[in-house]
């Protein structure tokens, strides 16, 4: 059986700094693995700017 952790990153922009590699690092340091990264939120012209990571780890019986 697995766990799963959602987290919201951001790509970056004008004034805001991508903040993915940290996230994935942090957990992955946490015993998460990186599943899946999905687009949540597009700008005006269609561009995803924010997005959820999904983690997983095995939970032990």
């Amino acid at each position: 059986m697995y766990e799963y952790k959602y987290v919201k990153a951001t790509l970056g922009g004008l004034f805001i700094a991508a903040n993915h590699h940290e996230i994935i690092d942090k957990y992955s340091k946490e015993g998460w693995r990186l599943v899946q990264v999905l687009p949540i939120e597009y700008n005006g012209h269609g561009k995803p700017t924010d997005f959820e990571i999904i983690f997983e780890r095995s939970i032990d019986n």
